[in-house]
């Protein structure tokens, strides 16, 4: 399929991006990379009248520390995250989330921040986040608003970024003791969406008990979903097996996903528990290794 016609602008500048989207309107669609945005419009679920291309605008590309925050920026592409050795000694599941984004053409050219600005469920770096407890930085013409990753996806193929802004960073805070995170997702082949996806990220004190637990699953619900119940199970115990079955029960239980081309809907239950189990196994595994 070919996309509709579309006008198109790569500024040089966040402000002249901020000056574009305000002078078009909500026929404007960001472009960051692109691998999300441009399948839809060749299928023409989506039809933006103008695109505005952030390749070209400088310094939203990077991965620093900051005290005891990672910040990203929006346009790091997933290769670059994937390859970090920086970011992948603090936080190895994006390594584990790399591996499994489509294929290495999509990763070089596909971006963190596009990723998450396309809100689609089926995405592999919400759940991820979700995991990490990150928060997403926006820029509009009012400023710079920081946003928590559990309220910034709030409907199908919505997010907290409104007409006129931009989504320029994600921040991930670095825990306090122990502490390891691990992603995996089935899928029906290479380089397609996931059956069922799991991140999780556990902290533990000296004692060796959990005083935090992240779970984020994709693709088993209409937006990206945090297994509350499966992280209350967890914090205050030194995650035992019984632990974690129970853990992993609540995340089978609590997802809601739909029967398609993947399976049914108790099939991807089932595959959300034993991934559930997996990844918690080998958080716990990398927070003492």
């Amino acid at each position: 399929m070919i996309p509709s016609s579309f006008d198109y602008s790569a500024p040089t500048t966040l402000e002249e991006a901020l000056n574009l989207l305000e002078e078009i309107g909500d026929e404007a669609k960001i472009l960051a990379g692109g691998h999300s945005l441009i399948p839809m419009m060749k299928l023409r679920f989506a039809e933006p009248e103008h695109l505005i291309d952030l390749s070209n605008v400088p310094g939203l590309s990077y991965i620093n520390t900051e005290g005891n925050t990672v910040k990203i920026g929006a346009m790091t592409r997933e290769v670059d995250a994937e390859e970090s050795e920086e970011l992948n000694k603090l936080f190895p599941i994006f390594k584990d989330v790399g591996k499994l984004i489509a294929d290495p053409q999509v990763r070089n050219f596909g971006t963190l921040g596009g990723n998450l600005a396309h809100g689609d469920a089926a995405n592999d770096q919400p759940a991820v986040m979700m995991a990490l407890n990150a928060e997403i930085e926006i820029i509009g013409k009012e400023g710079t608003r920081t946003v928590g990753i559990d309220d910034f996806f709030f409907g199908f193929y919505a997010t907290a970024v409104e007409e006129g802004e931009i989504l320029t960073a994600i921040k991930i805070p670095i825990p306090d003791g122990k502490f390891g995170s691990a992603y995996h997702k089935s899928e029906r082949k290479v380089g397609d969406y996931a059956t069922g996806g799991v991140g999780v990220q556990l902290t533990f004190d000296s004692s060796g008990t959990c005083t935090k637990a992240g779970i984020g699953l994709t693709n088993v619900n209409p937006t990206p979903l945090r297994a509350s119940r499966s992280e209350e199970a967890l914090v205050g115990t030194t995650v035992t097996d019984e632990v974690i079955e129970q853990a992993a029960q609540f995340a089978s239980e609590d997802c809601n996903p739909s029967a398609d081309l993947r399976g049914d809907e108790d099939y991807k239950r089932r595959i959300i528990k034993v991934l559930t189990k997996r990844m918690i196994v080998k958080a716990k595994e990398r927070a003492f290794s």
